[in-house]
């Protein structure tokens, strides 16, 4: 096996940007996390200011109206889980133009770059989207049923996508399309009238998300809108940067779990004495910890990866199984150390247990 160097540990800068980030989102959010997912909408300002951090177009180069700063997956998967572990509805929110702008200044041409990237980068935050699930029964992000079609001068796009998020008020979005058995992806602007936005999607969790189903009819793309132009893009590294995404996020909400359950078993008496001197209770507590450090790692290896310019194909895929997998235990295991509580909506754990579910599901939805 190949041998590689790996840091365990944060640098500086990036133990900075983790307590900043932690710091804002539990300033901003921490105590209004409940009432986002009664009320089902993030408030713009709890945006706005993380936004207004500077974490997502850091790495966006100055000429397009970022900041010029060192592009790294790893540093990204730090942000994401520290959102995370505030709100997983805005961990996705509040990056979103991240899923559009990265994949067109790593893979775009220069023309779709200059175009279309900044208008995304001004000081206030404005949306922008990737449509890629699609409302199917075992859906398949490498095989899609939506299809991409060449004539003439553009592509005509046909197929149905869900989940995807804050759809209604994004400006432009990429559309994944199977073109010729080869998976794409497509600067689709809000007005065309090949696109149609559905309904707001009712889902399981991340009730604060507004996510839609969005339906292509004869959806005319000039071929300038093809990203990467007529060579196509490298859609496999796409899904490998979102799908080490959707893992940081999955141990965000799962350390989450962890540290409220943990906290409670210390605090909540039975029988004169806290509950975290059950057995029961203490094992559970101690295997939630050593997983959401599994999956960390499992994560940063992969995003490790990235940053080295290699293929993560496999790091990427198993880092989202596992988080997938473990999350919604994690999860569980925060619901039943609350007993009767965990199922009550005052406690956070059933929340982080709602979203959890969709670690294993979407796809697509974040990125480093």
């Amino acid at each position: 096996m190949e041998d590689r160097d790996f840091s365990f540990g944060m640098s500086e800068e990036q133990r900075t940007m983790k307590e900043t980030v932690g710091r804002l989102a539990k300033s901003v959010v921490s105590d209004s996390t409940h009432d986002m997912d009664e009320k089902r909408a993030i408030p713009t300002e709890f945006i706005q200011k993380v936004w207004d951090l500077g974490a997502t177009i850091s790495a966006i180069p100055e000429e397009f109206g970022g900041y010029g700063m060192e592009y790294s997956p790893l540093m990204n998967t730090i942000i994401l889980e520290e959102l995370a572990f505030c709100d997983m509805s805005l961990a996705i929110a509040a990056t979103l133009p991240s899923t559009f702008m990265f994949p067109i200044l790593e893979m775009g041409t220069d023309e779709q770059k200059k175009k279309y990237i900044p208008l995304y980068c001004d000081a206030t935050y404005k949306p922008c989207t990737v449509a890629i699930n699609e409302p199917r029964f075992k859906f398949d992000a490498i095989s899609l049923e939506t299809k991409a079609e060449k004539k003439g001068n553009a592509y005509v796009l046909n197929g149905k996508k869900c989940f995807v998020p804050m759809a209604k008020d994004a400006g432009h979005m990429l559309v994944a399309a199977n073109l010729d058995g080869a998976m794409n992806l497509f600067i689709v602007a809000k007005d065309n009238p090949g696109l149609k936005i559905g309904e707001r999607e009712k889902n399981i969790g991340m009730y604060a998300l507004e996510t839609y189903g969005v339906t292509l009819e004869n959806c005319e793309v000039p071929a300038s809108d093809r990203l990467g132009g007529e060579q196509g893009c490298d859609y496999a590294r796409f899904l490998q940067k979102s799908r080490t995404a959707i893992s940081a996020i999955g141990t965000g909400i799962s350390r989450a779990s962890f540290e409220y359950a943990r906290d409670y078993s210390k605090e909540r008496q039975q029988f004169g004495e806290p509950i975290a001197f059950r057995q029961a209770i203490a094992f559970m507590i101690a295997e939630m910890a050593y997983e959401v450090d599994a999956m960390r790692l499992m994560t940063w290896k992969a995003a490790s990866a990235l940053e080295a310019g290699r293929d993560a194909k496999r790091e990427s895929y198993l880092s989202k199984l596992y988080a997938g997998e473990m999350t919604m235990k994690i999860t569980d295991y925060g619901v039943q150390i609350l007993g009767g509580h965990g199922f009550i909506r005052d406690h956070p754990v059933e929340r982080y247990y709602r979203n959890g579910r969709g670690i294993a599901v979407l796809e697509g939805m974040a990125t480093v």
